[in-house]
């Protein structure tokens, strides 16, 4: 037996289990225990050999050692103050898409340093771009795309100030990036919530993007003020043959809107192209729909559009892409980029994830097996809300850039 003998009790036990330890282990450690002390008991038990080999080898496996000069994680120490500068400059450390989110900072600033100077000169390069300094101040032209959402929310004022300031070379948005701009000139967009009911905000005329509200009443004041300039243009093309175009037209509501608050009053009045290959899908569309009742015929001319848009990539002597968000705006830079085999720069900006097979969520690689990204590019992809994260890189990038030319100016004038 595995228990250990009874003793007479003359009293009856009133436990009717005479076993007074709680488990068979329990008393086989004692008796074991009583003849060879607790030492041997627990080296019969657990003994030291017994950890299987594999277990050892799978856990307590020797590492490589990690190549010379590998980055090391680590986070910025608020104990040196609040510095959001050097913050900012310990992303690319930090892991995550904080670590892409420096990455692209980097990028950014490759794309804004280059200058054709840094390349050797082709056998058959113009001779207008063999002269040194033109070489030294041709820079790389910058694509600049996003949806309309960044112009909904606080993004359009960032998106503004480098159009103001010519730190992108051409824009490429939607319908709605292009009438919300407008209509915020008109009137504002209020903040909301996500959660507030569809139903609800339908029978009181509001609509929700996100957690912003823009009243019905808006999209009715930038009916009644593109009016009178559809008439204007249609004028123009029956009286002068005029041939719009999207981003003709784009450039005319920017000079119209006159208000330096405009992303596109600033595009007009810097020559920035603007293309929207889909402006009719949106409120642009619905004025166009409801003014062909009123005079029939009015042609916006997208062929001409896309020769314009190819050419700025053909004609490039390098190229960036900075692209917030997917769908068309993204795919419309991409492929113009393919018509010079790929930009040389590239930061993309979106949520999409890439197991649909989505344009809008693949990642740079895949641009680069089509062409649209040069194979010795570094591109970088954060996967994050523009609203964000894009604010962080345009204060790291060009506005350091546009504060220290200001700053030299002021030192060379002094």
């Amino acid at each position: 037996s595995l228990y250990p003998p009874q003793k007479n009790n003359s009293n009856p036990n009133p436990n009717p289990n005479p076993n007074p330890y709680p488990s068979p282990l329990t008393a086989l450690i004692h008796t074991m225990a009583e003849a060879g002390g607790v030492k041997d008991v627990l080296e019969s038990v657990a003994p030291a050999s017994s950890v299987p080999d594999i277990a050892t080898n799978a856990v307590l496996g020797e590492s490589a050692t990690m190549p010379e000069g590998t980055p090391q994680c680590g986070g910025y120490d608020f104990n040196n103050g609040v510095d959001y500068r050097a913050m900012f400059g310990q992303y690319k450390y930090h892991g995550f898409q904080a670590t892409s989110l420096g990455k692209a900072i980097d990028e950014v600033k490759r794309m804004r340093a280059w200058r054709l100077s840094d390349e050797e000169i082709k056998e058959n390069e113009d001779e207008d771009f063999k002269d040194p300094e033109v070489r030294a101040n041709t820079k790389a032209k910058v694509f600049f795309g996003y949806t309309s959402n960044q112009i909904s929310c606080g993004t359009r004022e960032t998106i503004r100030y480098l159009c103001q300031h010519k730190m992108v070379d051409v824009v490429v948005t939607t319908a709605g990036g292009i009438e919300e701009d407008i209509m915020k000139c008109l009137a504002p967009t209020y903040m909301g919530d996500f959660a507030l009911r569809g139903k609800d905000l339908r029978l009181k005329g509001i609509n929700r993007i996100g957690n912003l509200l823009v009243p019905n009443n808006n999209y009715c004041l930038f009916e009644d003020w593109m009016n009178p300039i559809l008439h204007a243009m249609m004028d123009e093309q029956e009286n002068d043959g005029v041939v719009w175009t999207p981003s003709k037209m784009i450039a005319r509501l920017g000079k119209e809107i006159n208000d330096e608050s405009s992303v596109y009053y600033w595009c007009w009045k810097n020559n920035i192209p603007v293309f929207c290959p889909a402006i009719t899908d949106g409120s642009v569309g619905d004025m166009l729909y409801f003014f062909s009742y009123k005079r029939q015929g009015f042609v916006l001319d997208i062929a001409r559009d896309i020769r314009l848009m190819n050419d700025e990539a053909v004609n490039a002597k390098a190229s960036g892409m900075i692209i917030l968000g997917g769908g068309l705006v993204k795919h419309h830079i991409c492929n113009a980029n393919l018509m010079r085999n790929g930009a040389n720069f590239a930061v993309f900006i979106n949520t999409g994830q890439e197991f649909d097979g989505s344009d809008s969520g693949a990642k740079p690689d895949e641009a680069i097996s089509w062409g649209k990204i040069r194979i010795d590019a570094q591109p970088v992809k954060i996967y994050a809300d523009a609203s964000l994260v894009f604010p962080i890189l345009v204060a790291e990038t060009f506005a350091r850039e546009i504060e220290a030319a200001a700053a030299a100016e002021e030192a060379t004038e002094g």
